[in-house]
């Protein structure tokens, strides 16, 4: 095992070995049939729910392990060694995204009939907030959901969910057909065997091709005041605040994926020689690997200074921001030289490096874009 960083203790250690073993025997050997299929099995899932794993960092209660958010924070970095992007997505949209609505805000009764099953992975859930015409902007969802009696019906269409074919139920982003702006938003868990609800298409992705993404459609979907999520007209609010764990889960897994992807690149540039020599010992090729290196571990210690943050119950939404924006392009950016390094191998799907590459360019759009993230950073100075 690598040096331990000081914000993690011997608990973590422990946690850590676990899960990289899981990962890397259980799940990374399955990273191409996967990709190949466009999905992975439920089954994994499953497994990591029995395994103790999708609620590393959820209460006992609720059938989680009891332990701190830096314990989540580990096995977001590890996920990352299943090889595979997409599946690392579809498990963090359920650990980090689905799950914390749920606990945070949900009734006793939601915790006990969505919260404890999907920790034990017999639930899987999907987050539906993004629309064909609102993404970033939440405040201008056109999902609607109207008040009857003891029930709720809900029409509209959701895009680019993640799960979204798979999925049991799914947190749904709604507003009063009568409200404006943020006002009268307010979500709802909607059973995807509700009558009304359906996928109207599953999209095909340049890159996280194992994890299923899809177009939902409501028409006229009964929901039970039971199923409502939170308080009436706070939804807006609520979903500012999912969306901060959700982009730093995207900060800290870049970082871990940064981090293998040039790990993999260092050994093809030891091993593989142009004009006499291994490609490393030229000084120019040296320097870019410093810089790079430089950077990812720039990107690492804000994630982590963050991450200790919320640890300590702060919630620190500039810095949360910041190490999004940051850690996402550094993958990015190592990935696209990876690639180049490798030359024409790194185009040729016999090598890892352009599934890394297709699938680290999500990150800068999935839970607000660079351009979102600049302008939460630039309204805080």
């Amino acid at each position: 095992m690598e040096e331990q960083h000081p914000i993690f203790n011997e608990e973590h250690l422990a946690i850590r070995k676990t899960i990289r073993e899981f990962v890397e025997n259980e799940l990374a050997p399955y990273a191409d049939e996967w990709e190949e299929a466009g999905e992975f099995p439920n089954w994994v899932f499953k497994r990591l729910g029995e395994l103790g794993f999708l609620g590393v960092h959820y209460p006992e209660e609720y059938g989680g392990e009891g332990g701190d958010y830096l314990s989540g924070v580990v096995l977001a970095e590890e996920m990352m060694r299943c090889n595979s992007g997409g599946v690392a997505l579809g498990v963090g949209v359920l650990t980090d995204m689905v799950c914390p609505l749920l606990h945070k805000i949900g009734s006793e009764d939601i915790k006990q009939r969505y919260l404890k099953p999907s920790l034990q992975g017999d639930k899987i859930g999907c987050l539906g907030i993004s629309e064909p015409d609102a993404g970033s902007d939440v405040a201008s969802i056109r999902t609607t959901a109207k008040q009857d009696g003891d029930n709720w019906i809900i029409n509209g269409q959701k895009i680019f969910i993640t799960n979204g074919n798979r999925a049991d139920f799914a947190i749904v982003v709604a507003r009063d057909p009568e409200s404006e702006g943020s006002k009268g938003v307010t979500l709802f868990v909607v059973d995807t065997d509700t009558e009304g609800f359906s996928v109207s298409r599953k999209l095909d992705k340049v890159g996280m091709r194992s994890s299923d993404t899809a177009e939902l459609a409501f028409q006229d979907c009964v929901v039970p005041d039971e199923n409502r999520l939170g308080e009436v007209g706070q939804g807006f609010y609520s979903i500012m605040w999912e969306l901060q764990p959700e982009r730093l889960y995207g900060a800290l897994s870049s970082v871990a994926g940064a981090q293998m992807t040039l790990d993999i690149t260092i050994k093809y540039l030891k091993e593989r020689e142009q004009f006499g020599r291994p490609i490393i010992k030229f000084q120019a090729v040296r320097h870019r690997l410093a810089e790079l290196a430089t950077e990812l571990e720039a990107a690492r210690q804000l994630s982590y200074h963050v991450a200790s943050k919320i640890n300590k119950g702060e919630f620190p939404a500039k810095e949360i921001s910041m190490a999004k924006y940051f850690a996402t392009r550094v993958s990015f950016k190592i990935a696209d030289e990876a690639l180049q390094f490798h030359g024409g191998y790194g185009y040729t799907t016999e090598y890892p490096i352009e599934r890394i590459w297709r699938d680290s360019r999500l990150a800068r759009i999935g839970g607000g874009t660079d351009e979102i993230m600049l302008e939460i950073i630039s309204r805080q100075l």
